[in-house]
């Protein structure tokens, strides 16, 4: 089929890391109470309490420090039903999802309501926690809602130290849809190939294509560009994470193909992190070909080309 003919491609996206953040001296304590089987809200100077709790007054933009429990019952003032839930979300049957103001609470908090059929939901139906069978000190310790009027379960005070550390995953899957220059320039990679495209009115060349940002509209000429370029930019990763491909130190680099007018980011291997410096001559290192599909990853990173530095007149502009 012809590249220029074929229709765009399109492919299932998961992006997904573990959200980790310290809590503060309020959600702390709302925290460690929800591992204790107990909700915590704010008080704020205009007398309301806030569930759940605010780290700053809205009114003074003081930080707040009057925290009160409140009941784990409450009433639903507003709700709407999932009748096909999702992956992650809080139940695997149909629930409703709700805004719960608990007693004791001026504000209402989000939760799911476990009531069986959307018949039994309804504006002012009184509901109380069902807790999770484990707690960690996390707003999941509340695994739902439930239709009722007495606490389910027991508050405790448990001997266990703060919680002070929250970890949430966070996760987002979509369908990419890529433009008709997209498509190409991932097929030409498919062969082993890197195009670019040039804009009609300024005529630079974006390796990937895309509308020129600075016209504002569509390539129309495809343009060949080699697989070795020159290091305009580049950063030393020096701090560890969860997924991390390479052992820090390395080298996350902006590539200005030859022949292309706004560089690539990309890998820097088969130097130390020490030795990779602007207007480094680089070349693209292939994945075996077996390999090769529509992706990007077809070329595995770059590494030192055995050439003299690129002049810095010559790169300049593309920083």
């Amino acid at each position: 089929m012809d590249i220029a003919q074929a229709p765009p491609l399109s492919a299932p996206m998961d992006i997904a890391f573990d959200y980790t953040r310290s809590l503060g001296p309020v959600l702390s304590r709302f925290m460690t109470g929800l591992r204790d089987r107990r909700v915590h809200g704010c008080r704020t100077s205009d007398g309301r309490v806030h569930v759940p709790p605010l780290e700053y007054d809205p009114v003074t933009h003081a930080p707040v420090r009057d925290l009160v429990e409140v009941a784990p019952t409450g009433t639903v003032v507003s709700w709407s039903w999932m009748s096909r839930p999702l992956d992650g979300q809080p139940l695997d049957r149909p629930f409703g999802w709700a805004l719960i103001r608990l007693d004791g609470a001026d504000t209402a908090l989000l939760h799911a309501v476990d009531a069986g059929e959307a018949a039994r939901m309804h504006t002012g139906m009184r509901v109380r926690i069902r807790w999770a069978e484990e707690r960690v000190g996390h707003i999941r310790d509340i695994a739902c809602f439930e239709p009722g009027e007495a606490p389910a379960g027991e508050a405790t005070d448990a001997a266990e130290p703060a919680v002070t550390m929250m970890t949430t995953p966070i996760r987002l899957r979509y369908r990419h849809t890529t433009s008709a220059e997209e498509s190409r320039y991932l097929r030409a990679l498919a062969e082993g190939r890197l195009i670019g495209q040039r804009c009609p009115v300024c005529h630079k060349v974006y390796v990937p294509p895309r509308v020129c940002p600075a016209d504002g509209v569509p390539p129309d000429e495809e343009v060949a560009v080699a697989d070795r370029g020159t290091v305009t930019t580049f950063c030393v990763v020096n701090v560890p994470f969860a997924g991390q491909r390479l052992d820090p130190p390395y080298v996350v680099a902006q590539v200005l193909l030859d022949g292309a007018d706004i560089p690539l980011p990309h890998l820097i291997v088969g130097c130390r992190a020490e030795e990779v410096r602007m207007g480094m001559r680089v070349a693209a290192v292939w994945r075996d070909r077996q390999q090769w599909s529509t992706t990007p990853e077809n070329i595995a990173h770059f590494a030192p080309a055995a050439e003299p530095d690129a002049p810095y007149e010559s790169y300049a502009e593309h920083l």
